[in-house]
């Protein structure tokens, strides 16, 4: 047998690409004959950048941007394609991973990080911009990201809105924040980087979520960022007035967009001030790398990520992955660390299997450290229980 590992990556536990090798190795070890291709695969989510870099064997450009709360770190991007494309990862900038626990608070976070990988990757003369968005720390509406393109942001005394982001520190870009942004009352993009209009910029969003409401930004991710329930009215007000404000800017509406809720905001913004592609990253992915190349030569393809639901249903790697198979006519199995008790029509349409990697009660903390070990013990499974049909 010729078998595809195609997983995402496990969150809080191994990244994609340490899945697929957890998942090899047990193959190997069972009893099956079989040829195995790793090919990890991402959403849009945290990590996604870097598969595609390591895909095309791209060239890493080291950047000195500002993180979360302001203080300089070295970050980077890929350059692929021969130097054409740049591929950015907001989470090297402007990610939740960035921050401790105590630290999480997105009336102070900004996404001025990632607008300063943007420049450096225009500085590189790039046709095209590839972000993955997944792992922000950001409910800012991207308002960070567009003031490092140059964009600026006045209060109702026409002063600009701004903090220091780096506490005393001379020659510092200032960038609003939201704590500002609740007294913004003009936009002016007079003074914006013209040069990202040059730019096809293609966002990879791994949520399908709109900017606003109750299943906005505010309301859905506020939280996961640190926002407590009684902030969620705040957030979503500042973001309804960058909304409405931009649109009297650029005639483009920025909760209107599917996906523009994914990271804070931050791809509405790329759409209507940047003229940005949002587009379901897991698809893009799959197109971009190829994949459908590597599913003619397989007779099995094993794909999966934490936690396969009626959510991998809405767009995530694994179901993508499954959908491309089911074209080809190869069975797929999904292996995650948490799968519905009950069958489930939806899911059991595009995977032939579903398979905890659990094997004894355990709480959260462990089954995360035994992530690798329970992957390697499914690997071998799998390979166990396909030798029995094989070797009739």
């Amino acid at each position: 047998m010729y078998i595809l590992i195609a997983p995402n990556a496990f969150k809080n536990s191994l990244n994609a690409p340490e899945v697929a090798l957890a998942i090899g190795q047990g193959l190997q070890s069972s009893k099956l004959s079989c040829t195995t291709e790793c090919f990890p695969v991402g959403d849009g989510g945290d990590g996604t950048a870097q598969l595609i870099i390591d895909k095309f064997k791209g060239t890493a450009v080291p950047v000195e941007v500002h993180d979360p709360l302001g203080r300089k770190i070295q970050a980077s991007f890929g350059l692929i394609e021969k130097g054409k494309t740049a591929v950015i990862e907001m989470a090297d900038a402007s990610g939740i991973r960035l921050l401790n626990t105590d630290e999480l608070n997105p009336f102070k976070t900004s996404s001025a990080g990632t607008g300063e990988m943007l420049l450096a990757a225009l500085d590189q003369g790039v046709s095209t911009i590839i972000i993955g968005l997944g792992g922000s720390a950001t409910v800012d509406g991207g308002a960070g990201m567009l003031s490092a393109l140059g964009v600026k942001f006045f209060d109702a005394n026409d002063s600009p809105l701004h903090r220091l982001l780096s506490f005393g520190e001379a020659g510092v870009r200032p960038y609003p924040i939201p704590e500002d942004l609740s007294q913004l009352a003009r936009i002016d993009i007079s003074a914006i980087d013209r040069r990202i209009f040059k730019c096809r910029i293609i966002v990879l969003c791994d949520v399908d979520n709109y900017l606003l409401g109750e299943n906005g930004s505010a309301a859905v991710f506020g939280p996961q960022k640190g926002a407590k329930d009684s902030d969620v009215p705040e957030l979503e007000k500042i973001l309804g007035n960058i909304s409405a404000l931009g649109f009297k800017e650029t005639g483009n509406n920025m909760d209107k967009v599917k996906h523009g809720g994914a990271a804070g905001g931050l791809a509405a913004a790329l759409h209507a001030f940047c003229n940005a592609e949002l587009v379901a990253g897991a698809e893009h992915f799959l197109q971009l790398t190829g994949f459908e190349k590597s599913l003619k030569n397989c007779d099995l393809v094993i794909t999966g990520e934490g936690s396969l639901d009626a959510q991998t249903l809405q767009g995530k790697a694994p179901f993508a992955v499954s959908v491309l198979a089911k074209k080809h006519n190869i069975p797929v199995v999904g292996v995650a660390g948490r799968v519905p008790l009950g069958s489930n029509a939806e899911l059991d349409q595009h995977f032939s299997v579903l398979q905890s990697i659990g094997h004894e009660p355990s709480g959260l903390a462990s089954a995360i450290a035994d992530t690798e070990a329970n992957l390697i013990r499914t690997g071998t499974l799998i390979g166990n229980l396909f030798s029995l049909s094989t070797n009739k």
